[in-house]
């Protein structure tokens, strides 16, 4: 069974920090790049941060560059989001999601989501 737990969600006031955390299992996670997503009410989905199957590349939404990182500890089948400097406007739902690819296919898995609040 594919499960990708997400934690780490909380309240924040303006200018604070949370650290998300994945826990994957049921897949090779090695073989997978990892994103974060989020998503504010009345919002798309947006792409916020991503993170090569050997944490060798990552890149980001414009709207977070410099305040998030990215990292992912392939020991533990875990990929995490630092978030700094959070904002009001950083309030949603992150959503931690696996990709890979098999030739012209393409596997995904989705976490359950964790809210984020930042409270101006």
């Amino acid at each position: 069974q594919v499960l990708l737990v997400e934690s780490g969600g909380g309240l924040v006031q303006d200018g604070g920090s949370l650290r998300l955390s994945c826990a994957a299992s049921g897949f090779t996670f090695s073989n997978y790049d990892m994103r974060w997503y989020r998503q504010a009410p009345g919002k798309e989905r947006e792409l916020v941060a991503v993170i090569g199957s050997n944490g060798g590349s990552t890149r980001f939404a414009d709207s977070v560059k410099g305040r998030f990182t990215i990292s992912r500890d392939n020991s533990k089948s875990t990929v995490y989001l630092q978030m700094n400097s959070l904002k009001p406007e950083d309030t949603a739902v992150y959503y931690c999601n696996a990709v890979t690819w098999l030739g012209s296919a393409g596997y995904e898995y989705w976490g359950q989501g964790t809210q984020v609040t930042v409270s101006s």
